[in-house]
Parts: structure tokens; C-alpha cells; sequence
């Protein structure tokens, strides 16, 4: 099975999913993990301008490496296979609660906006006030009032945060004190269940200060679009400031995410896989929250996790939650 369209890849990824589900029923039983999210399944963009399949699995047992070269077998040359290792959000050094950080980074070697910064723009360090650190996405516009868009892992942190608490510019690991550093309050989030399932990480703060500075490297970003495959794109973050990369896997199902004892691992569906086009990753612990945009201005998706492994320089792969599904949760519009 060669190149497909996007209609013909769907329709062999859903097959190829029962297929899955069957293998692995069978063959491997992972406490905590769903037998289907040992192997995820999502759309491989391939140089032809058709599809394939993308077939991404973590863990290095012998029976899940079988599941996925049978999956491979099934789809044909049309399988783009790799091994991520584990994958887990990118708060900042020091953690936050429950949260596991991959990898650690010194704030010192941060090439991000990791200090105090008015008026507020994106790509600086903000977090909740018991987090570390992660980026300020976006800006948006809730309820007519302008909030500060970042991830539930950083803006929230827990199940136990409360509408209300302060949010911090910068993070706590950063230096960020409530007393002198507060920007805004937690005012929005879309719930995690541990254990479950789930399409978006993120959480609004309604801010203090509604004057802020719109500008991204590329100038303002405003308008979204779903991504299709091979975009170019780029993002600002708190820890590695502006990196590019290229969207190499979309609808991408079953991306299990770590995070920490409380929530313990979610698998997502419906994400957006990018990897690094440059010498180094694309991102590191601390970028989380970061809007991910196309080259001509155009936001993609809200960057949220990165893989121990994969991508053309072998530094990892990052993930996103679809913008469009990010707002859609909050009932916001990016700020204009």
C-alpha cells in the first residue's frame, strides 16, 4: 500500500486501531496503561503530498515492539514506524505538584524570557503559584476580558488548584513571588481525569494588567488553521526562546503523557507530532504552553509535551493540542 489521501489514510487507521487493540489484548498487559495506547496511530504527511500511517509506540518491551512491526506489516510502505520513549509535559526545573519534568534545565542556561518581563508577552516563564515554570502561550479573549493562555500543568498544576489562585510572571522556579510577581488569577481550565483520556491540556488566567504586547517573533498571530502535514513552524518558549521544526504526524491517537502521581499517565487523541529542523530539540522542560504557529503567522496547536527519543536529530518529538480545539474548550478567541 503506497501514498493514500487524507480520506483513504483515516479510514486505514481506523482498521489498523481494532487491529491494534486486538494485538495487544493478546500479547501484553501494561498496569495503568489502556491495551490500546501501547501503539499510537495518527496521519504520517509524506513527501508526495499523500499519507500514510504513523505508528508511534514508548516502551521498549519485546511484545510491544512485535505490535508495532506487525501494524507496520499490515499498512505497508505507506508506515512511517518510530520510537518516541517516553513522553511527559514540560513544566519547568524543580516540578510542580505531582509533576514529573523531562529533562531538568538550569534556569541560568535558559535562552528563553526567564525574568520579570511588562508588559506581558509571549514566550515568557509564567506558572501557577505552587508550579515551576512553563511559557505564556497566547493571549486570548474570555468573556470579553483579556487572559493569558498556557497548559492546566501550568497554570493549574493539579486537580487541587482553585479558581482564584494567583499566577506568577515569572514561574516560581524563575524567581516568580506572589507578593511582588502576580499577574493574574486562574480562571479557566478543561479537567484531566487521571488515568483517563483526553484532547487538550490548558488553562486561561484572567489578568491583572489587561495592557499587553501582542507581538510574536513573526509579528501578531491572530488566525488558526488545522494543520495538515509538513508545515513549517516555529514557537517561542521560556526555555529555548524561538526554535523551528516541521509537523510530521497529525490526528495522532493514544500519545500517553505522564503526569506525575496524582493524575498519573493520559492518553491523548487528536494531536499534532513536530519535530526539530534545527541542531538541537525543539523543546525542553519549560516550554510548555507554548503557541506553535506556521511560518506566515497562522497558530497550529498549544505545545504541551516532548518524547525522550525521535525526530531526525534524535532529540525528541514535541506535541501539541489542536489550537482550534484548545479555544473551543475555553470558549476564547485569541486577542487581536
Amino acid at each position: 500500500m503506497g501514498s493514500m489521501d487524507e480520506r483513504e489514510a483515516r479510514e486505514v487507521k481506523a482498521q489498523v486501531s481494532d487491529y491494534v487493540r486486538e494485538l495487544a489484548q493478546r500479547r501484553v498487559q501494561v498496569q495503568d496503561v489502556p491495551a490500546g495506547a501501547l501503539v499510537g496511530l495518527g496521519l504520517a504527511p509524506l513527501a508526495d503530498g499523500g499519507y500514510g500511517v504513523a505508528v508511534r509506540y514508548r516502551l521498549g518491551l519485546p511484545a510491544v515492539r512485535s505490535i508495532a512491526r506487525k501494524v507496520a506489516e499490515q499498512v505497508g510502505p505507506a508506515a512511517d514506524v518510530r520510537r518516541t520513549g517516553r513522553i511527559r509535559t514540560l513544566a519547568g526545573p524543580g516540578g510542580g505538584p505531582s509533576i514529573t519534568l523531562r529533562p531538568p534545565v538550569v534556569t541560568a542556561r535558559s535562552l528563553g524570557e526567564t525574568g520579570r518581563v511588562r508588559p506581558l508577552r509571549p514566550g515568557v516563564s509564567i506558572a501557577h503559584a505552587k508550579v515551576s515554570a512553563g511559557t505564556l502561550g497566547a493571549f486570548v479573549v474570555v468573556d470579553g476580558r483579556m487572559h493569558a493562555l498556557s497548559n492546566y500543568h501550568v497554570l493549574s498544576g493539579t486537580p487541587s488548584a482553585r479558581m482564584g489562585d494567583p499566577v506568577l510572571q515569572p514561574g516560581p522556579a524563575d524567581g516568580g513571588r506572589t507578593s511582588r510577581d502576580k499577574v493574574g488569577e486562574l480562571a479557566g481550565r478543561v479537567e484531566l481525569e487521571p488515568h483517563g483520556r483526553a484532547t487538550v491540556d490548558c488553562a486561561v488566567a484572567l489578568l491583572d494588567d489587561p495592557e499587553v504586547d501582542l507581538r510574536y517573533p513573526v509579528g501578531l498571530v491572530t488566525t488558526t488553521a488545522p494543520a495538515v502535514g509538513n508545515e513549517q513552524v516555529a514557537k517561542i518558549g521560556r526555555t529555548t526562546s524561538v526554535t523551528h521544526g516541521k509537523v510530521t504526524a497529525i490526528e495522532l491517537d493514544d500519545v500517553v503523557v505522564g503526569y506525575g502521581e496524582e493524575l498519573g499517565e493520559i492518553a491523548f487523541d487528536g494531536q499534532i507530532e513536530v519535530e526539530s529542523t534545527g541542531a538541537s530539540a525543539f523543546s525542553r522542560g519549560g516550554d510548555s504552553g507554548s503557541l506553535v504557529y506556521r511560518e506566515d503567522g497562522v497558530a497550529l496547536g498549544l505545545l504541551f509535551a516532548g518524547s525522550e527519543t525521535g525526530g531526525e536529530n534524535g532529540s525528541g518529538l514535541t506535541y501539541l493540542n489542536p489550537i482550534d480545539a484548545v479555544l473551543d474548550a475555553l470558549g476564547a478567541t485569541l486577542a487581536t
